[in-house]
Order: C-alpha cells, then sequence, then structure tokens
C-alpha cells in the first residue's frame, strides 16, 4: 500500500473535525479552569489522532464489504478501486487499536480512571459506528452519535486530562474494599457541556449533510438514515436549525458567565454560515453540497477558537 492509498484510506484531511472539539478543550481548560498540562495533552493528541484514523479505516472497510452496488465497490471506494488486500486493512486497523489502547493505558495511569472509562465509551461507539451487523452509522441516531462522541467526548476528555489537579470530574476507586465513588461540580460539568454543544452540533452537521447527499445511494445499499424516515426538507430544516443554534449556545454561556465578551464576536461569522446554508440548500443532492458542511464548521469553529484565545487575553490584561 502507497502513502498515498494508505492516507485515502484513513482520510487524513477529515480529521479537522476532531482536531477542533481537542483544541476547543485545551483552550476553554486555560479560560475556564485556568490549568493545563502539555505533555498529558500531546500523548492524548497522538492517541486521539490514531484513534480516529482507526475508525475511517474501519468505515472503509466495512462499506467495502458490506456493499450492495458493484460501482461503488469497485469504483468508488478506495480499497475496492486501488485493490488493497483485505488482510492488509485489518492488519492496520488492529495495529492502531493496539497503540491507542496503550496510550489509553498510560493516560489511565497518569490522571486517573475515569479516563479509562470514558475513552472506552467513545472508542465503543467510534468502533461499532461502522462495525457489526448492525452498525450505528446505519441508523437514524448516526448523527446524535458522531456529534456527542466527538463534539462531547473529545472535548470532556481533553479538559479532564488537563484539569486533574482540580478534579472537576473524577472516579475514586478501592480495590481493596471494592468501594468507587463519582465525585465533580455539578456548574463546571454544566458549563463543559454547554460550551460542548456548537462542536456537537458542526459536527452532526457533517454526517447529516453527508446523508442529505446519499439518500438515493444509502437506500440502494440499504443504508436507512435519520434522512430517510424525516424525509430531505425537514432534513434540511434540522441542518439549519442545528447551525444557528450553535450561536445560541455561545450566546447563553456569555449570559452565564462562562464566556467574556469576546466570544460573541464570533457573530460576524453569521452572516457567511447564513448564506452557506442557503447555497447547500440549492445545490442539493449535487455532490458539491456536503462541502458547505466544512465550510460551516471551520468557519464557525475557528471563529470560536479566536474568540476564546481572546477571552484567555482579555483575562490577561
Amino acid at each position: 500500500m502507497s502513502l498515498a492509498v494508505f492516507l485515502e484510506v484513513v482520510e487524513l484531511r477529515t480529521k479537522v473535525a476532531s482536531v477542533f472539539p481537542f483544541v476547543m478543550g485545551v483552550l476553554f481548560s486555560l479560560v475556564y479552569f485556568h490549568e493545563i498540562h502539555p505533555i498529558n495533552t500531546v500523548i492524548f493528541f497522538i492517541g486521539m489522532l490514531v484513534f480516529d484514523l482507526t475508525t475511517t479505516s474501519i468505515n472503509n472497510y466495512m462499506d467495502f464489504r458490506k456493499a450492495k452496488s458493484e460501482q461503488y465497490k469497485f469504483e468508488h471506494n478506495v480499497i475496492g478501486r486501488e485493490k488493497v488486500p483485505e488482510a492488509l486493512v485489518r492488519n492496520m486497523i488492529f495495529g492502531m487499536l493496539a497503540l491507542t489502547f496503550v496510550i489509553g493505558l498510560y493516560l489511565t495511569y497518569a490522571t486517573g480512571w475515569l479516563l479509562l472509562v470514558m475513552g472506552a465509551v467513545v472508542c465503543f461507539i467510534g468502533v461499532f459506528y461502522t462495525f457489526g451487523p448492525i452498525p450505528l452509522s446505519r441508523m437514524p441516531l448516526g448523527e446524535v452519535f458522531s456529534g456527542f462522541t466527538m463534539g462531547l467526548g473529545i472535548f470532556a476528555i481533553t479538559i479532564y486530562i488537563n484539569t486533574v489537579n482540580q478534579k472537576v470530574f473524577y472516579l475514586a476507586l478501592d480495590f481493596a474494599s471494592g468501594t468507587f465513588g463519582l465525585i465533580g461540580n455539578l456548574w463546571a460539568v454544566c458549563a463543559i457541556v454547554l460550551a460542548s454543544l456548537p462542536l456537537v452540533f458542526t459536527i452532526a452537521n457533517i454526517m447529516l449533510a453527508n446523508n442529505l447527499r446519499d439518500l438515493e445511494a444509502d437506500i440502494e445499499n440499504h443504508r436507512y438514515t435519520l434522512v430517510y424516515y424525516i424525509g430531505r426538507q425537514h432534513g434540511i430544516q434540522l441542518f439549519q436549525g442545528m447551525m444557528l443554534a450553535s450561536y445560541a449556545a455561545l450566546l447563553l454561556g456569555f449570559l452565564f458567565g462562562i464566556f467574556q465578551w469576546p466570544i460573541l464576536l464570533v457573530f460576524l461569522s453569521l452572516p457567511k454560515i447564513r448564506q452557506n446554508l442557503k447555497a447547500h440548500q440549492a445545490s442539493l443532492p449535487h455532490p458539491k453540497s456536503f462541502g458547505y458542511s466544512i465550510k460551516n464548521m471551520i468557519l464557525f469553529n475557528s471563529c470560536y477558537a479566536g474568540g476564546l484565545l481572546l477571552c484567555l487575553l482579555w483575562q490577561l490584561i
């Protein structure tokens, strides 16, 4: 397998969807909790990226194995088109999973047992998103799983790693007595959830845009996604609603004192986002329609990250 084919199998170009929750988690740890642990943060980033590459590889592998359309299997899917041996793809997947597991064990040792629990949940959803007899991506809840796993899961784990001294949320285990206790700060957890919602919505919209575009092809390949059940028109309304709800979440965060006023600069992106939403609706079901979900996610979350950076600078003044 050449490097170019490997990068296409793992779809490295799409990893911006997992990088944004990580970056935002680091910035939120600094802005809201005023704590960071650089070494463990870098190690987690490596493990997170490797696992994201793994889930994409599983997705392409399972799409190849389960494809009903011969045209899709051998002309569109990279494994069939490039004649990549299935055994090689499987071994690559197992190798990346093993590396992720080792990194997870180290971070559990360094930060506490709750990392193992959260990581296991995220990894379980990530693997079975496209693997198994009934993959999560082929169910009407694919957007929910992708949005919350990456938007909230990666964001929360990043914050957990960087705030371990404050024990914002922490799992205590005593193997000798067999007791355990989950402790934390309720308002801090609420702040984390609210701050994660724009990430949840913009990442879920990527999956939704894919399903809006591929509705007919998905039905042909027996993939009955959310759009199949609610229809393309309601799917478009949901796509637009989640994008606008991202702004509402940050406005609520500002009103509740989670963010300082610089976060409101994210609203400067609203005119362009509204333009993209109209263009997305007009272009369906053309393949280019999917690109608007990526553009919206990058534009909005770049402004979100910029707002957090300005909040940090405002605190230092």
